[in-house]
């Protein structure tokens, strides 16, 4: 008897998209395409959100850019091994953690808590880099406001070599895992690529319109365009690119420092558009004078600023930075929030190390609460 063999049909091959922008990843995209609907929507609520989205920009984005890319070129110049600087620096350590900490962004305490698992640096060198960090946030305040920066950077600095040395003082443990898994901190890019300097070429006027505001002069207009045109460029450029990114907020230092300069904006701005967003629209559509009831309970202030740095990343700390530029915090919660929270320092630090992120988590909460009530009871109004 014959039998009959019934060809099989080839299983479908998955649509695959072009890669030059993407994949978008479905979240974000949502996110981007709300904004979008935001802007194009008829009548008040579309001039308003157009209007937001173009002080987002040239207040806050440009300025985060000119920093990182500053920042960015001087660690591409003058780059070393931190790792083994750190293990051969014996009572430095700490000291040179918290300053790697104090340091705008994420990256220097990324490399501490990479340093620690790795045996070179003390467990009391985490607590210091951890302490001392803002983060993201730190560039959305050098932009904003430099002279509150200049205070709050070198204190958390001071805090954290304090907090550093008394841990390894008298610490029970180091929590150093025994082994741990590699940690890739973030996925290398490697190319400069168009959109990148497609976002650097929207940031250039911006930066002029940026500037010649703060020394109060009006500047509607850059070689004849409107700067409303440059600055939802930008914004809908830097919406993309954070819509594509293959990584979350923090570039990984092989990378040019262009491409992490559109990256990481492109990160601080949407949370910053989202602030500037939920305290207007709140005060325009609702009524809601975010001040005057952030004034009412202003005690709890620093204890709720240091509770939301608990929190891993950079975006709620952003936002907070972006309450406080706004006048809605004082200073003393905007301390607080500063020394408590880790940034995204805490995601590699979970991977690679998870009992020491979490024992140094709460041990630089302590300093936060003491440091933001120092502020709230013998100096209430500074800097506000």
């Amino acid at each position: 008897m014959t039998t009959t063999t019934v060809p099989t049909r080839p299983a479908p091959q998955p649509l695959v998209l072009p890669r030059r922008w993407g994949p978008f990843r479905g979240g974000r995209l949502l996110v981007v395409l709300l904004l979008a609907a935001l802007a194009l929507a008829p009548g008040e609520l579309g001039a308003l959100t157009r209007g937001l989205m173009t002080d987002a920009f040239v207040q806050v984005s440009v300025f985060v850019a000119a920093t990182l890319l500053l920042f960015y070129g001087a660690e591409k110049v003058l780059r070393f091994d931190i790792g083994d600087a750190l293990s051969r620096a014996k009572g430095w350590q700490v000291p040179i953690a918290a300053l790697m900490g104090a340091t705008p962004g994420c990256g220097g305490a990324v490399v501490v808590v990479a340093a620690f698992a790795s045996g070179k640096a003390s467990f009391g060198a985490v607590v210091a880099t951890l302490t001392a960090t803002m983060g993201d946030a730190a560039f959305l305040l050098l932009a904003t406001r430099p002279e509150a920066a200049a205070v709050l950077l070198p204190v958390q600095l001071l805090v954290g070599v304090g907090a550093g040395w008394i841990t390894d003082r008298f610490a029970a443990s180091d929590y150093r895992p025994t082994s741990g898994p590699a940690c890739e901190i973030a996925p290398r890019i490697g190319r400069l690529r168009a959109r990148d300097l497609t976002y650097l070429a929207m940031v250039a006027p911006g930066l002029v319109v940026g500037v010649a505001q703060i020394a109060q002069v009006e500047v509607a207009r850059v070689a004849g365009v409107p700067i409303e045109v440059f600055a939802l460029a930008g914004i809908a450029t830097g919406l993309l690119i954070w819509a594509a990114s293959p990584v979350n907020a923090m570039t990984n230092g092989g990378d040019g420092p262009v491409t992490r300069m559109s990256e990481e904006t492109s990160f601080i701005s949407i949370w910053v558009i989202f602030a500037y967003l939920a305290y207007d629209y709140l005060a325009a559509f609702a009524g809601l004078d975010l001040e005057a009831l952030f004034t009412a309970i202003a005690p709890v202030l620093p204890l709720l600023g240091a509770a939301i740095g608990l929190v891993p990343g950079c975006g709620p700390q952003v936002v907070v930075a972006t309450l406080y530029v706004n006048g809605a915090i004082p200073f003393s919660a905007l301390a607080a929030n500063a020394i408590s929270n880790d940034g995204d320092a805490l995601f590699p630090a979970i991977a690679l190390a998870p009992r020491a992120a979490v024992m140094a988590t709460v041990y630089s909460t302590v300093p936060a609460v003491l440091v933001g009530y120092g502020f709230h009871i013998l100096a209430p109004g500074f800097l506000n």
